[in-house]
């Protein structure tokens, strides 16, 4: 693995130190391929980690510290154990910086300081998990060094911790759990309320998994992100009158909310409600058809989850939304959606592989001419979960 090697001269330089003290780890990043805004709702979602991620070099040092580099950032900085506390200087390595301390506040003090290269295959900003796939894998690395347990559950809800307390984003726990647990060839149908879940294979046969970035980075998120949560609080709020122990919308069936959705007096916060509730039974329904390899049904519930993001929830977009109607316009696409928060990101498709060469194309050169952004395309497979890389250098 001639890329392996290349990182580990690249650690050396950076660190100093032999090739052979260092071990290697990799996460992978993560597309939802349906259920979108229903984690923090309670809800199902419908997550698959993909074959491409971030990739993590660490050695052990003779001191307390840990040192900082990556190879898809300038930033290189070194920060004592004893001084966890998150800093706007510290940039992207607040992610592991927080983690160690999420460790700590579990009771796992490190009994050392270490080196850390990390190598990032996920674009930055495009909504596939960046963040959680650094987490994930320094988590991963540091009770593997020290010698603890490895429970990818506990990964991720450690993870999630660490982004919601030291990061300070309330993310909820879809994208740490898919980065942790997820396995080649299987989505993970996950209940974000209880996190049982279930591997699901996704057998796509003759079709490819798309993922088009828009190149828009996502601005608005963050703001909108946090009103869109209100909203959903505010309607169970208004659906108390008829469900007194009623937490999260994703408490209710379809036919609870149908019949009661009046009580919401905001028409707004109605059509907020009726998406997390609608888009959950589409996941639901989703597991349905893969269950029987009906790609096209699975397609149109994913074409439906886009249509109901830009109509009823309203986090699309004009370069998501330009991107999508493209998709649709090429033969042998089944579904095309976005994926991730909204706002700009990244859409992903469902294309046969006779038509992925003319989707790129006609994709890519419609949504440049009507946006002026040149996106990037991924044709995905379906992957691992976070482990330790053995023996490939």
């Amino acid at each position: 693995m001639a890329q392996l090697t290349e990182l580990k001269q690249k650690f050396v330089q950076h660190f100093g130190g032999n090739e052979a003290d260092i071990s290697v780890f990799q996460a992978p990043g993560r597309v939802n391929l349906i259920g979108e805004h229903t984690d923090y709702n309670g809800g199902s979602v419908f997550p698959a980690a993909l074959t491409f991620g971030t990739t993590l070099l660490v050695a052990p040092r003779e001191d307390r510290k840990l040192g900082f580099a990556s190879t898809n950032f300038p930033l290189v900085t070194e920060i004592p154990l004893d001084n966890l506390a998150f800093s706007e200087e510290d940039d992207w390595a607040n992610y592991p910086k927080g983690i160690v301390w999420e460790l700590k506040q579990r009771g796992i003090d490190l009994s050392r300081g270490y080196n850390f290269l990390f190598h990032g295959e996920i674009p930055n900003g495009a909504g596939l998990s960046s963040s959680a796939s650094i987490e994930v894998v320094t988590a991963y690395a540091l009770l593997t060094l020290e010698k603890q347990p490895t429970d990818t559950v506990q990964i991720s809800l450690w993870s999630q911790h660490a982004e919601n307390e030291f990061i300070g984003v309330k993310c909820g726990i879809m994208d740490q759990f898919a980065v942790a647990n997820g396995r080649k060839d299987h989505a993970i149908l996950l209940d974000c309320d209880t996190l049982k879940y279930e591997l699901v294979p996704f057998r796509s046969g003759d079709y490819k998994l798309v993922i088009g970035n828009t190149n828009k980075r996502r601005g608005l998120v963050d703001s909108k992100y946090n009103e869109r949560r209100a909203q959903c609080e505010q309607a169970v709020q208004d659906l108390r009158q008829a469900f007194p122990e009623l937490t999260l919308l994703g408490q209710l069936t379809l036919e609870q909310y149908q019949a009661n959705e009046h009580l919401i007096s905001d028409e707004i916060v109605r059509r907020r409600a009726r998406h997390v509730v609608e888009e959950i039974d589409r996941v639901a329904r989703s597991m349905e058809v893969l269950k029987k390899d009906d790609l096209v049904a699975f397609g149109q519930l994913m074409n439906g989850s886009h249509d109901s993001l830009r109509d009823l929830y309203e986090v699309t977009g004009i370069e998501l939304d330009t991107m999508v109607a493209a998709a649709r316009s090429i033969p042998g696409v089944l579904g095309s959606r976005m994926t991730g928060a909204g706002f700009g990101g990244c859409t992903v498709s469902l294309v046969h592989q006779d038509s992925v060469e003319r989707f790129i194309t006609e994709v890519g050169s419609q949504y440049e001419t009507a946006i002026g952004l040149q996106p990037a395309f991924y044709v995905c497979d379906i992957g691992d979960g976070v482990r330790e890389i053995k023996g490939e250098a």
